[in-house]
């Protein structure tokens, strides 16, 4: 308890803050199938299957021997309300700076605080309507909280505005396929990719993808994709 109320006031221990990277960078790898708005250099994506509304290990789960403790939900609350207090503090001087809450929403991302994201993501897109990286990572944490439709939607406006906007247009496809099973959309959505992003990073990646979509997409009801039971 005493390490929470330390973490509410916002002065963190050594151990707490190393605690709250290590948990960002878990978070990071685990949902890392989809890439992040902001991202300079998207994701890898990872193979289809890998796709899942959960980040990290379990909370209850017990560390290996001279590591920390996986944080519980509620203590990686408390660090990022702690980690925002900064950024709360000056949003009161300035609270139409959009890019601010765009950080305090990212702060709550990482964190897996998605709710709490979506609100701060969406004040921010109330002052500029067009921030499609703001968009994007707001769809994503939709899909998160396990609401593909609203995350489509979002991906939709970003393309919309930007049509070439190449996260958008790589975790469309991963919400397509894996939340809705429909193979035709992530096809198109990946394929799409390629075409206006020659030199897509992750090319190779996206290209296993549509194969391994339109492989399923071929089989017949009943019929074996030929992989193990997953």
């Amino acid at each position: 308890m005493t390490e929470i109320n330390q973490a509410k006031s916002g002065n963190w221990t050594p151990t707490q803050a190393y605690i709250f990277s290590v948990i960002c960078l878990l978070l990071g790898v685990a949902i890392g199938y989809l890439a992040r708005g902001s991202a300079t250099s998207p994701s890898a994506p990872a193979n289809a299957e890998q796709i899942r509304a959960s980040g990290g290990m379990d909370a209850g789960g017990t560390a290996p021997v001279g590591t920390p403790q996986t944080p519980t939900p509620e203590q990686l609350r408390q660090m990022a309300d702690a980690q925002v207090q900064p950024l709360l503090a000056r949003l009161k001087t300035d609270p139409n700076d959009a890019n601010l809450l765009y950080q305090i929403g990212n702060v709550y991302y990482d964190s897996q605080q998605y709710p709490e994201a979506v609100k701060y993501y969406e004040n921010s897109l109330r002052i500029d309507p067009k921030a499609t990286d703001v968009r994007t990572d707001m769809g994503t944490a939709y899909h998160l909280m396990g609401q593909p439709d609203q995350a489509i939607k979002e991906y939709d406006a970003v393309l919309k505005i930007y049509p070439t906007h190449a996260n958008a247009l790589l975790n469309r496809g991963m919400v397509k396929w894996q939340d809705k099973q429909d193979l035709e959309g992530a096809i198109a959505s990946w394929k799409t990719l390629l075409k206006v992003h020659p030199d897509y990073p992750q090319r190779a990646k996206v290209q296993q993808l549509i194969d391994e979509a339109e492989q399923h997409l071929s089989l017949k009801p009943g019929a074996s994709s030929g992989k193990p039971a997953q």
